[in-house]
């Protein structure tokens, strides 16, 4: 369902073409939603034929330039602001960690510092991504990067309680080696 919005979402900042949109979408979106290039041209089409968006102009080779219509942007703001309607969060992440107890102590020790590398790496990842972009004045920017900074935040976070859980780990092998 999010990616219908991503699209709609992109498209209505930039009006342009599938390719554009692809474009668009791998600098931004993809960190936060990815998909595939067959998964968003597809979910074009069914914007379209859903009258939220519409071709206004084919190029050469049959490129189409698409934009929003009124009723895919009161779609999109209907979407924005209804957070509520959004299904419950998964994190199978965390579930393994919640179930970590069914394995020996080392081998989860070894998923928990997994988890610090992980978001380390990550972590790394954004910031090269918001070093390596030119950041306008306009919303599209100034919103794009409020969302990376959310995700630099968030892998920071995550870091530093992956090497939380790894001390504490430590602390039960050397209290009980049982454990």
């Amino acid at each position: 369902m999010s990616l219908r919005f991503a699209a709609l979402g992109l498209l209505a900042q930039h009006p342009g073409s599938g390719y554009d949109l692809l474009r668009r979408f791998e600098l931004s979106m993809a960190n936060v939603w990815p998909a595939t290039q067959s998964q968003l041209y597809g979910e074009l089409n069914k914007l379209a034929d859903g009258g939220l968006i519409e071709v206004t102009d084919i190029g050469p080779r049959g490129r189409k330039e698409y934009r929003v219509t009124e009723a895919g942007r009161a779609e999109l703001v209907r979407w924005i602001t209804a957070p509520e309607a959004d299904p419950p969060m998964r994190r199978p992440d965390l579930l393994r960690v919640f179930l970590l107890g069914e394995l020996p102590a080392e081998t989860a020790r070894t998923y928990a510092v997994d988890f610090a590398e992980h978001a380390a790496s990550e972590l790394a990842r954004l910031q090269h991504l918001r070093d390596s972009f030119e950041w306008g004045a306009d919303d599209a920017d100034f919103y794009g990067r409020a969302a990376l900074e959310f995700g630099l935040r968030d892998a920071a976070m995550e870091e530093r309680w992956a090497q939380w859980l790894v001390s504490a780990i430590d602390e039960r092998i050397s209290i009980s080696p049982s454990a």
